[in-house]
């Protein structure tokens, strides 16, 4: 896909990658199927969107919960028949989980799971037929850095974002074989400028306060990419049909390490994190 000039469809669209990924395909002449849980915050795009330089775009948005299989099938179907030219899919929709494992509970991890795998799982799925009627179409899936190494007190969102990963290169392996016209690209974000640290969920085990502050204050003085610019790296990708998009210095610095030291990246990373910390605190 040289030039992209199909409709798409973006969940979680109402904030954050998902938002700015909808600025910057109007931008490109796509039209939108737009959605999310937050039917104020997609009201909101559109009118941005409609009432720019970008006008002619035709927007439609759909309040979508990607945990619930019925919305993600709906979804499909109202996009597709809104935007018959549909070639673009980013299933972009996630939360966050602050603790460690003995922190969390079952219902917490699955919870988890139901949005940021499972949610995955159904929009590919769920479009995928339409896709393949195009002579091109591309399948976008939103993993995380953390879909390539594993911290601690990550160990849900890590353990989704895996599996994300794993989904998608084998379902991409499976389109190449079959001569599909559909491609698959998996990305892979290191510290986005967003609010799913300071919207996520807490461990029901996590009692200390101050301990989720930290822990927030921590992500958002890493996080020095912005939507924007995710989003653009994104486009790029799509632009290119890169299998693996990584998105920001820090993915790829985090990237390199768990190359070279594939089981014991942890120490020299947690050196290194230590060292931010102490400069971001100065």
């Amino acid at each position: 896909m040289t030039a992209i000039r199909c409709a798409a469809a973006i969940t979680g669209a109402a904030s954050g990658i998902g938002r700015a990924l909808a600025i910057e395909l109007a931008r490109r002449g796509c039209d939108l199927a737009l959605a999310d849980r937050d039917e104020v915050g997609l009201k909101a795009l559109a009118a941005e969107i409609g009432g720019g330089s970008d006008k002619a775009r035709k927007v439609s948005v759909h309040r979508v919960d990607v945990s619930e299989p019925g919305d993600i099938a709906q979804f499909a179907s109202e996009a597709t028949a809104a935007h018959p030219s549909l070639g673009i899919v980013v299933n972009n929709a996630g939360v966050a989980l602050l603790g460690t494992f003995e922190e969390i509970d079952q219902a917490q991890l699955e919870w988890l799971f139901d949005i940021n795998f499972w949610g995955v799982v159904r929009g590919t799925r769920a479009f995928l037929p339409h896709l393949k009627t195009r002579d091109e179409a591309h399948i976008v899936n939103v993993s995380s850095i953390f879909g390539i190494i594993a911290p601690p007190g990550q160990s849900a969102y890590a353990a989704a974002k895996f599996a994300v990963r794993g989904f998608s290169e084998s379902v991409r392996h499976e389109l190449a074989v079959a001569e599909s016209p559909v491609r698959l690209s998996v990305v892979h974000p290191g510290g986005v400028a967003t609010s799913i640290a300071r919207s996520s969920r807490t461990g029901v085990g996590v009692t200390d306060n101050a301990r989720r502050s930290q822990m927030i204050e921590r992500f958002e003085n890493a996080a020095k990419t912005t939507p924007k610019d995710a989003a653009l790296r994104i486009i790029k990708g799509i632009e290119k049909n890169e299998p693996r998009i990584l998105i920001g210095n820090d993915a790829r610095f985090m990237d390199l390490l768990q190359r070279f030291r594939p089981g014991t990246y942890w120490a020299p990373l947690q050196r290194r994190l230590e060292k931010m910390a102490k400069g971001a605190a100065k």
